[in-house]
């Protein structure tokens, strides 16, 4: 009878285990497909003529994705960690959970600096351009041309700085894990942006409401 029940448990834990490693094959298989399908789309929009290039270039886009991914499910496996140990000791907690994020954000520049090197091998700027904004959601060209279109008045000086800055917060978006994080990005910067703006004398809730008005006015003229 024992030997029976042994036999069981030994079975039913032989299956948990199958269980698991199937289960984990099939998220890598899903996420797999998942970062190939987001790496085709961005590559789909650069006009590449060639069938070889355009596969080695998704490889690379689709490739980041999963690197950048292994770097923050490791960042939080450690975080949880440090917090289990150090639960009764804030300062303790708060001086690993620094020291850790500067480590990671060493990881990610590091992995940034040589992903641009792998693009730029095999495209040309405006490529490389088109590959960033399609990881950030195009959140740098949509915002770049609202605050034109909003602030009728701005210098030539201003353009450039506000591009500066969203250039800034791409970089950063550009590797973050996800759309709420890399938005993040752009709202901060965009706060460094308003401040600026603001400092310049430019009401921008009197600005925000006449480019409503023109808006309005050209919706309704169409």
């Amino acid at each position: 009878m024992k030997s029976t029940i042994l036999a069981l448990l030994l079975t039913f834990s032989s299956l948990t285990v199958i269980y698991a490693q199937n289960n984990a094959a099939t998220d890598k298989e899903a996420y797999t497909k998942m970062i190939t399908d987001r790496a085709a789309k961005i590559v789909a929009n650069l006009g590449i003529n060639e069938a070889k290039k355009t596969e080695k270039v998704t490889e690379i886009v689709r490739d980041q994705y999963s690197d950048l991914n292994d770097i923050h499910a490791a960042r939080d496996g450690r975080v949880k960690e440090i917090k289990e140990k150090n639960k009764d000791n804030k300062v303790e907690r708060d001086s690993a959970l620094a020291k850790d994020a500067r480590t990671v954000e060493a990881s990610l520049n590091k992995l940034h600096k040589k992903y641009i090197s792998k693009l730029s091998a095999q495209l040309t700027n405006e490529q490389v351009e088109l590959v960033k904004n399609g990881m950030t959601y195009n959140v740098l060209p949509i915002t770049y041309k609202a605050y034109q279109e909003e602030i009728l008045t701005l210098t030539e000086d201003q353009k450039k700085q506000i591009l500066i800055w969203l250039t800034e917060a791409r970089e950063h978006a550009m590797d973050a894990e996800s759309s709420d994080k890399k938005h993040a990005w752009f709202g901060k910067y965009k706060g460094r942006i308003n401040n600026y703006l603001s400092a310049a004398g430019y009401d921008l809730k009197k600005e925000g409401a006449e480019w409503e008005k023109r808006r309005k006015a050209k919706s309704e003229a169409n």
